[in-house]
């Protein structure tokens, strides 16, 4: 049973540093998998490990922005280390909505949000307002196209949008990806805000996650530790990879395919759903 569960949870892991940044819904895209790929081990432990898996991507942002993220940095002059607790600060503000709306409402999303066709309209739906944003962009120039130029009132409005991934199928990098580029950020400035702002996020959500999995009664059992330590793991990896793509993706595209993307998955997921 521990091969056949660490194979699963190596695809799974993979599907979660793909899914995580790009604009898609890793959530959304692990409740999917695991409609097809069943690990052999409790409902409470799979609920914790869609989220706790995450933390594996979000080190990966960590590892990659760990100097313009870091206030202490030897090689930063005073300029550039208040910048960068100002970066901070704006990434704290940015999270509050989302904290504060999320502790109040977890249960009741887990209860009557984390299904087959929540994940499919979501798709759908978000998928429509990427391609119908880049379409009216096409004429719109950017008002903010660095970080040191992105307010605190662009980080609550973001904070706000990132509310809305809390239904699974949303996906936070694209929640909070549109509302930067909505209120005049360019495609990069949203997208690097968007992977800081899922930092503090990722780490609460996991964290509340974890505390809920243990007041349950549960405990981990060392088949469930070795497979959340290796999606974490293969998260990680493959994350490092995506953000680097994404990136590089940015400088000549633009979101429309990942909406597309949405919109047939969505459709096919839909109909898989009618007919079986």
């Amino acid at each position: 049973m521990l091969f056949a569960n660490l194979w699963k949870a190596i695809f799974l892991g993979i599907i979660e540093g793909i899914t995580e940044w790009l604009p898609i819904s890793s959530t959304g895209h692990l409740i999917l998998a695991n409609e097809f790929i069943h690990l052999d081990l409790s409902k409470d432990f799979m609920e914790m490990f869609n989220v706790v898996i995450q933390l594996g991507a979000i080190l990966a942002v960590v590892v990659l922005y760990f100097h313009k993220l870091n206030p202490f940095s030897p090689q930063k002059n005073p300029v550039e280390k208040k910048e960068t607790w100002v970066l901070w600060s704006k990434v704290i503000v940015g999270v509050l909505p989302a904290a504060i709306i999320g502790l109040k409402f977890d249960d009741y999303l887990d209860a009557h949000f984390y299904n087959f066709v929540t994940v499919a309209l979501m798709l759908i739906i978000y998928g429509i307002a990427f391609i119908f944003i880049e379409r009216r962009n096409q004429t719109v120039t950017p008002k903010c196209t660095s970080l040191q130029a992105f307010t605190y009132k662009a980080a609550v409005v973001v904070g706000f949008f990132q509310v809305l991934a809390l239904i699974p199928g949303t996906s936070r990098s694209g929640a909070t990806i549109l509302g930067a580029i909505l209120i005049g950020s360019s495609r990069f400035v949203a997208t690097e805000f968007s992977f800081f702002l899922g930092i503090p996020t990722m780490f609460g959500a996991s964290l509340l996650k974890i505390g809920k999995f243990f007041l349950k009664g549960n405990h981990f059992s060392g088949i469930e530790i070795t497979v959340l330590l290796v999606g974490s793991l293969v998260a990680f990896f493959i994350s490092v990879i995506a953000i680097k793509f994404l990136l590089n993706y940015l400088k000549k595209n633009d979101f429309t395919a990942f909406g597309w993307y949405r919109i047939i998955l969505g459709a096919i997921l839909l109909g898989y759903w009618a007919f079986s």
